[in-house]
């Protein structure tokens, strides 16, 4: 559904309440609205829709986001050798510098967002629309506001602090202002989030159609991430926790309808990236609306799935994870001795590693063509909100109490044996629940987040473990791209770069 800006318009989502919910992500940047301009209700919909399509872009969930997981270890590029994402390899093997481009992907993927968040909230309280409207469209803009500054902050540390509306340029890049600290960027993601949570629907709240906005509990979650990250405020996070439980979430039954196209927004979904297949635009354009990720991930040279370019390649490491009896297994990774996908047997020659990755693949039947995925990206789900409920309990020393959730995760795995996790001292637990972490988000972006806020002694034995012995204190951080301290001479590097 590609259109130009000026279709758009001509017809601001006049018929915005009765549109699907993949509708509102289907609209063109809105970079050029001058927000003095933002003069209707329908203008600030728009732009409320328009602060969610960053999120689709390959330098965030699209592409960058998911080769996390590469750089943290648990898997490998993979893909056509040669040059063929340089750029990650660098950055997996600690050799990258200010000019390596998934580092400048990633300092730009959240600006054109965080300045569509900026634009509504500047001018949200003067336009005549909705009561009820208003309240939500605050909640979603300042919700996401926080989830771009908190990728920039765990990744690069402290950034300039945006919070009025400034033109980014054409390519993402960021106004010219110094990096404010850690710490007070955090307090604008704390702040967002409070905010969010007080003004946002419930996910049981929206109609059919909205689905896959931001809800009360996608905020409630961030923000449990948010104080564990920081590893503080141990008692709110269970809270926060407990109160998405009791809005009757479940785990699914089969793990794997997590990331299948008929289980999108499912009853384990708290919050997904959303995509619904091929568009009018390119496959490599921002309004792009194919998930990249079963084209990228699947085989290659096997024609397994439409595409198989074979990137991300589990590691025989991150295989040895596995607990005998794990369910999981088999449904993440791609093995000799697996089951069929598609009614096709996996072939380790496919891959460097002898792996390849099935948690993420579409079959040919939804979709026939590289470039035609409608499969979402999770990016919370509630088994994440377990894991994060037991990590908090067990940090308030309430060790027995974290066995619950844990268990309730680890039982749908076919892992019900509770004895392996009972009688456990705060530091085994604290373990056991990292492990668990390791294995239930497998590449879902969560582990280099995980490794660094553990600290700079965890993480360095982790890479020393795998080889990579050239990790140092500086790669806690990526780097500032070089480009974007040329253009601003106020931006100052990350210590050792």
């Amino acid at each position: 559904m590609k259109t130009t800006i000026k279709k758009i318009f001509a017809a601001v989502l006049a018929a915005f309440m009765l549109s699907s919910c993949s509708d509102f992500l289907t609209r063109e940047p809105y970079d050029s609205i001058n927000p003095d301009n933002l003069t209707s209700q329908d203008d600030v919909l728009a732009m409320v829709n328009g602060a969610y399509q960053p999120l689709q872009w390959a330098k965030l969930y699209n592409m960058r986001i998911w080769t996390l997981d590469i750089i943290a270890g648990n898997s490998e590029v993979g893909a056509g050798g040669g040059e063929d994402g340089i750029e990650t390899i660098q950055m997996a093997d600690f050799i990258a510098d200010s000019e390596n481009f998934a580092a400048l992907d990633l300092w730009r993927g959240p600006s054109p967002g965080i300045l569509r968040c900026n634009m509504v909230l500047q001018s949200i309280e003067t336009v005549p629309m909705d009561e009820a409207l208003r309240t939500r469209s605050f909640g979603e803009v300042s919700f996401l506001r926080a989830h771009y500054y908190f990728i920039l902050v765990r990744l690069f540390g402290g950034v300039p602090k945006i919070t009025e509306p400034q033109k980014v340029g054409d390519d993402g890049s960021i106004p010219k202002q110094k990096r404010a600290s850690a710490d007070e960027i955090y307090e604008l993601i704390i702040s967002d989030l409070e905010n969010a949570i007080g003004a946002l629907p419930y996910k049981s709240e929206y109609a059919t159609n909205d689905l896959g906005r931001a809800t009360k509990e996608a905020a409630m979650a961030e923000l449990a991430r948010v104080y564990l990250t920081r590893g503080e405020n141990y008692n709110r996070v269970v809270q926060l926790c407990e109160d998405i439980e009791a809005r009757g979430y479940d785990l699914c039954d089969d793990y794997s309808d997590n990331f299948t196209i008929a289980g999108k927004n499912g009853p384990e979904s708290i919050f997904e990236v959303q995509y619904y297949g091929k568009t009018n635009a390119d496959f490599w354009a921002d309004e792009n609306q194919s998930s990249w990720l079963s084209t990228y991930t699947g085989p290659r040279n096997s024609n397994m799935v439409a595409g198989g370019w074979g990137w991300n390649q589990p590691t025989a490491e991150f295989v040895a994870q596995y607990e005998d009896g794990d369910q999981r297994f088999d449904k993440t990774v791609l093995h000799t001795n697996g089951p069929a996908f598609d009614g096709m047997y996996y072939n380790s020659s496919w891959s460097t590693t002898g792996y390849n990755l099935r948690k993420f693949l579409v079959p040919k039947g939804e979709s026939p063509d590289y470039d035609t995925s409608a499969a979402n990206w999770v990016v919370t789900r509630f088994a994440d909100v377990l894991l994060m409920k037991a990590e908090a309990l067990n940090e308030l020393g309430r060790t027995t109490d974290a066995e619950v959730p844990l268990y309730r995760v680890r039982s749908r795995a076919g892992l019900t044996d509770r004895s392996t996790i009972e009688g456990l001292t705060k530091d085994q637990m604290r373990e056991k629940i990292f492990h668990e972490r390791r294995i239930e988000l497998a590449f879902e972006g969560h582990r280099w987040y995980d490794l660094v806020r553990r600290g700079y002694d965890y993480a360095r034995e982790f890479f020393y473990s795998i080889g990579k012995t050239n990790f140092t204190q500086k790669n806690m951080l990526f780097p500032i791209p070089l480009e974007e301290m040329e253009a601003n001479e106020l931006l100052e590097q990350n210590p050792g770069y």
